[in-house]
């Protein structure tokens, strides 16, 4: 078979004077020592305990990316091998040092002067070592060997060894930012921030046992001590965080010689009564969750954008035509993504990733046709334990961010199992978001929602006695020469000549079939999706971000419409 013609996309991040990723990565613990590693690392691929150099690799960026300087995947039997020398100063290890990766896929060994640390499992969570007896003042050597064989063992989202259509490049290797940090000996090691509409406890895991927090409010600063491991705080005159409104509150929280940088927000999800129908409610009321399918695939990085610059570019983007959430699917971002959100007002549905193997004709062909229901895959007991350790540490890592209102369990059957046990055990960890155990079809019995994807035919349902979402639809195909990766191949679901007709067609779809379904019981619309992807030319703008296709009058249109039966929802007027 012909190999397609693909075409490297550029992107306005790759000008940005931000492009590279040596901000704060992780803005819900801030301390003033910091250390990146990002830059230039040696990069060797490793077969047989023979290494092969291949020169120099500008990191985060994976290895398969353009902006890496190699543009080279793994093939069977290779490994990665990365190796990065560094110089602590006298003055930056004052207690601990502690050695941060952000994500690496998909299993990592780490060695720091010769000394080996536990590997890692998981290519989607930041993961740390405590480094200080193994490092010196002067240079050390950080050595990373990473082995990606695509194991469906572990979570591995949307990448296939053979790309295409639905699929796309699979990656490897080091994505996110690595660093260093000092601490002192007795340190805060993580804060679990539980709000309410008046109040928010904040919990503190490790550290000295007596504890000063200083949180910036409108009316001043607003100081709290006390001892133990958490403590609940009114705040006056709260004000709520929404996507029209996402106010956040900063606080510095002393303890002992340790001190770090935060913020929360004030702001509940839930589901209530509401002119009959339940509905999702956020704050306390009945609210349309409008959002888009993302994806988080650029152009230039494969899985990380050239600088942070690019998920704020689509966070903007998205919000300007009238958008205030947006799926994150199969797919866990760098924490940037998830603080950009919390500040800018943009809810996050957020995707466990997918594990097992993928099925054409019991994932698709069966449900598109008829079946949705009593259908799942066996899961081994690795599997079983891979993925269940990483649904709930995806949902203890974000458990902070306001953004983050709804999580999916199962898309679309891909490696569904047991997703009635999944819904109740998860939901216990964290019961304050809502929880779609099954999206799109094979739905058990336990679920907050009702959870639709509708593709090929007219938007419609079956009412039931959970809130309804549309968690999939519409991914209408639109090509803009000059910006498009495969020249040879596209794939959507129904194509448009240009991004006039796109934009008449979504307001048609909107206006006639999804706005009305709004007094029926819809909660929630996801459209497919933020941009391209590779072959997928459904985005509502192109992979390289070059050109938004949606007309933003058309959708501001369609945003009225929503906020008009909205409101009438809220006035009881059905």
């Amino acid at each position: 078979m012909k190999k397609p013609h693909l075409v490297p996309l550029t992107t306005p991040f790759e000008a940005s004077a931000k492009y590279s990723w040596s901000e704060y990565p992780r803005p819900q613990l801030v301390r003033d020592s910091y250390l990146p590693l990002d830059g230039m690392w040696e990069l060797s691929v490793k077969r047989g305990g023979v290494e092969t150099p291949l020169g120099g690799i500008k990191m985060p960026y994976v290895p398969e990316s353009r902006l890496s300087g190699i543009e080279r995947t793994l093939k069977k039997g290779e490994k990665w091998v990365y190796r990065r020398r560094f110089i602590l100063s006298e003055g930056f290890n004052t207690g601990r040092v502690l050695l941060h990766f952000g994500a690496v896929d998909q299993i990592a060994r780490v060695t720091v002067n010769g000394y080996s640390f536990p590997r890692h499992i998981g290519g989607y969570l930041p993961f740390s070592y405590d480094i200080t007896d193994n490092i010196s003042h002067g240079e050390n050597l950080l050595t990373v060997e990473v082995t990606d064989e695509l194991d469906t063992d572990i979570p591995y989202g949307k990448q296939r060894k053979k790309r295409g259509g639905m699929w796309y490049t699979p990656v490897s290797g080091i994505w996110q930012p690595v660093w260093l940090e000092s601490v002192p000996h007795e340190h805060i090691k993580a804060l679990r921030l539980t709000p309410t509409l008046e109040s928010i406890t904040v919990g503190v895991i490790g550290g000295a046992e007596h504890k000063r927090i200083e949180i910036e409010t409108p009316s001043g600063t607003l100081c709290r001590e006390f001892d133990g491991e958490a403590c609940e705080i009114v705040i006056d005159s709260p004000r709520l965080w929404s996507p029209e409104d996402p106010y956040l509150y900063h606080f510095t929280l002393y303890c002992g010689e340790d001190k770090v940088r935060s913020y929360f927000a004030l702001r509940t999800l839930g589901i209530g009564a509401v002119g009959g129908r339940q509905r999702l409610l956020l704050n306390g009321k009945p609210y349309f969750f409008h959002g888009l399918l993302d994806q988080g695939y650029f152009s230039d990085g494969i899985y990380l954008p050239a600088a942070p610059d690019g998920y704020l570019w689509d966070i903007q983007a998205m919000k300007s035509l009238g958008f205030n959430m947006l799926r994150k699917h199969i797919k866990v971002e760098p924490e940037l993504f998830y603080y950009y959100c919390d500040k800018y007002g943009m809810v996050v549905f957020q995707d466990m990733v997918n594990s097992g193997k993928y099925s054409f004709l019991i994932d698709t062909a069966l449900p598109t046709v008829g079946p949705r229901r009593g259908i799942a895959h066996r899961a081994s007991k690795r599997r079983r334990e891979l993925f269940e350790r990483h649904c709930a540490d995806t949902t203890e890592h974000l458990y902070n961010h306001p953004c983050v209102g709804y999580y999916t369990i199962f898309n679309e059957g891909w490696g569904q199992y047991d997703a009635d046990r999944l819904y109740r055990e998860l939901k216990a960890l964290d019961g304050s978001r809502i929880w779609d155990p099954t999206s799109g079809w094979f739905n058990e019995k336990e679920s907050d929602v009702q959870s639709e994807h509708i593709y090929f035919k007219k938007v419609d349902f079956k009412l039931g006695e959970r809130p309804v979402v549309l968690s999939e639809f519409g991914g209408y195909s639109c090509r803009v020469d000059g910006h498009v990766y495969n020249l040879d191949r596209s794939y959507g679901y129904k194509t448009m000549a240009d991004p006039s007709e796109l934009s008449a067609a979504l307001e048609r779809l909107y206006m006639d079939e999804v706005v009305p379904l709004m007094r029926r019981g819809l909660c929630a619309a996801v459209l497919t999706q933020v941009s391209d992807v590779e072959d997928e030319i459904n985005g509502l703008v192109t992979y390289d971000r070059q050109v938004v296709k949606a007309d933003a009058v058309v959708m501001r249109r369609i945003r009225n419409a929503i906020d008009e039966a909205e409101c009438a929802i809220c006035r009881g007027d059905l």
